[in-house]
């Protein structure tokens, strides 16, 4: 993917951040099918689309954190520390204050797993893709769970901001670089005995001896290497693009645990840039500031079916174009 550097303005992803939210938002009341035409039109129109994924949209692909799902695959731990408040749900689990090392990457190994290398739910993922192909497109996530990726979206047009189920650091950060750990995990899986791995398989940062730990942002420690880095330049390569150019920010399943990085951002550029709409699908989260009119689109729904109405509505217009 190639871009053209001659752009009237430079942009980067420090200064894209944004931690003010609108003081106007509203529920749309159009109704769902002409708010669809109208994302259809959008889109169809755009010559960029910039994707925002959150978890939202990993969960309207088929992805269960939680549930049954959760009583299934993890009933060996709920066994061992109970079914209190961390033990319900993947996120949850993540932060049990395990007593030593070889339980937390007994639960860790099997959770990075699950969650990640061999979490395959990728259909809606493809879906949306197809349905945007012929667009200059490029995806800004906070999941870690890789799925664009398994739908065909190629690595140079992704920037995951918060890291990768795939990925262990060292805990302290004391150098920036990331390890893959996945065939690591599958021998803890492999070894684990009542929630636990043996010591032999714990991993031990390869610089200071100290713990690792999942490149995962939940702290200071987090580790931006130089793959990181790299995606990032490309990020700011493509926004400083796409904001002289007429762009959609298709935002997915995005709510408010982080919603600096995508939601507050993505207002701020569509107030900004008359060129610019955003379309925010959500089962129950996708208010708009009323203040950007038409230009912000707000569709309350399953957002497996927004998706495949809109992907279907743009292959219609294709088939007739």
């Amino acid at each position: 993917m190639t871009f053209d550097r001659s752009v009237k303005k430079k942009m980067t992803f420090e200064n894209f951040l944004c931690g003010s939210y609108a003081r106007d938002y509203i529920v749309q009341d159009t109704p769902y099918a002409a708010q669809i035409k109208e994302a259809v039109r959008r889109i169809r129109e755009a010559d960029y689309v910039m994707l925002g994924a959150g978890a939202g949209m990993s969960a309207a692909a088929g992805a269960e954190y939680g549930g049954s799902f959760f009583e299934e695959n993890f009933a060996e731990f709920q066994k061992i520390y109970g079914k209190g408040p961390y033990m319900q749900d993947m996120y949850s689990a993540g932060f049990y204050p395990f007593p030593d090392e070889e339980s937390r990457w007994g639960l860790w190994s099997h959770l990075a797993l699950i969650a990640g290398a061999d979490l395959d739910v990728t259909p809606l993922h493809r879906t949306l893709l197809d349905a945007l192909k012929g667009k200059k497109l490029f995806l800004l996530s906070t999941n870690a769970d890789h799925q664009f990726d398994k739908a065909g979206l190629p690595t140079e047009q992704i920037f995951a901001t918060q890291g990768s189920y795939n990925l262990i650091q060292c805990q302290r950060g004391c150098h920036p670089k990331t390890y893959d750990a996945v065939e690591r995990f599958r021998e803890m899986e492999l070894a684990r005995k009542d929630g636990r791995i043996p010591t032999e398989l714990v991993p031990k940062c390869p610089v200071c001896g100290g713990p690792m730990a999942m490149n995962l942002r939940c702290d200071n420690f987090f580790v931006e290497d130089e793959n990181w880095h790299a995606a990032e330049d490309r990020f700011s390569r493509f926004l400083s693009e796409c904001v002289n150019g007429k762009t959609v920010l298709l935002e997915l399943g995005v709510g408010f645990n982080t919603p600096t990085i995508i939601r507050f951002p993505f207002e701020k550029l569509t107030r900004e840039h008359e060129n610019i709409t955003l379309i925010r699908l959500s089962r129950s989260k996708a208010i708009v500031p009323a203040s950007l009119g038409e230009r912000a689109i707000g569709i309350n729904a399953d957002m497996a079916e927004s998706i495949s109405d809109i992907a279907a509505g743009l292959r219609e217009t294709r088939a007739l174009s």
